[in-house]
């Protein structure tokens, strides 16, 4: 049947696929990039809205038959798959290493209403968090530490920003997320779901561990991660139920965002499953 033909670098398709680096074409398309097996594999099981979440797929050859199974999956599911040259896919990833596959996939940001109405147990929150890796790495995060749902406020980073997904490691496709809401909306609407606000500040008034001590953190709650340049502004810690400090047993001067972030997520986790807690066996 011979070899399959390279798409073009100059065709509509990878022109379009290219320009969804840019964040204002992203939201005008509503789709944006996911580089490299992972994400790929994810996408393709993912939907939103009953749609799959994959659109396309652009592949090296190398690459295609290196991941032959995904790609076949993707093929399986209906997708295109675009076969194109090295440069064209480096082009697209705007990585320094591509890994030769990169899928164009639709947004699947939920509304902050269904995040609410799901009864979240455990919520991420990122205000005004500017960098897309800690954003996508708080995220994975979140993910692993089995929380219901993470919330970027209008003062956040993109989530599509390639940066993000990659640093999501795919757990973007895992749990929903809600983009582009305020801050004090944020607040009330999960208070008035019954979750305990907890903002995470290094020169918090509250002890983690003394929070733990006192099983305070059993119930539903909702952390609020700061820029990790500046912490959260004074405005967004009032409106916090307490604010929590990590408490620091050795020298080092503090605790990256995305670190900070995973060691209060477990924290409430391991307090939500214990023998009363919120997600205890009876009501899991």
């Amino acid at each position: 049947m011979g070899t399959p033909e390279l798409i073009s670098p100059r065709s509509a398709r990878v022109a379009a696929a290219r320009r969804l680096a840019r964040r204002n074409f992203r939201g005008k398309e509503r789709r944006f990039i996911a580089e490299g097996p992972q994400a790929v594999r994810e996408a393709v099981e993912h939907r939103s809205g009953g749609e799959r979440t994959l659109v396309e797929l652009f592949a090296t050859p190398e690459a295609a038959e290196r991941h032959a199974q995904i790609v076949d999956a993707v093929r399986a599911a209906g997708v295109p798959v675009h076969l194109a040259a090295d440069t064209t896919i480096a082009d697209l990833s705007q990585t320094v290493t591509p890994q030769g596959l990169v899928g164009v996939c639709r947004f699947l940001d939920s509304p902050f209403e269904e995040i609410l109405a799901a009864g979240p147990k455990l919520v991420a929150v990122l205000a005004n968090v500017r960098d897309p890796g800690n954003a996508g790495t708080v995220l994975r995060c979140a993910d692993a530490a089995g929380a219901d749902a993470v919330v970027l406020t209008d003062a956040s980073v993109d989530l599509y920003n390639p940066k993000s997904v990659r640093a999501s490691v795919g757990s973007l496709f895992h749990l929903p997320v809600a983009v582009g809401v305020p801050v004090e909306q944020v607040v009330g609407g999960l208070r008035g779901a019954g979750v305990r606000i907890l903002a995470a500040d290094g020169a918090g008034a509250d002890d983690l561990d003394a929070e733990l001590d006192a099983g305070s953190m059993s119930g539903p709650t909702a952390w609020v991660f700061g820029n990790e340049a500046w912490g959260l502004p004074e405005e967004t810690r009032a409106l916090a139920d307490a604010v929590v400090r990590v408490p620091i047993h050795g020298k080092a001067e503090s605790l990256n965002l995305a670190t900070a972030a995973a060691v209060c997520l477990y924290a409430s986790a391991r307090a939500q499953r214990t023998s009363g807690g919120c997600r205890s066996a009876s009501r899991d």
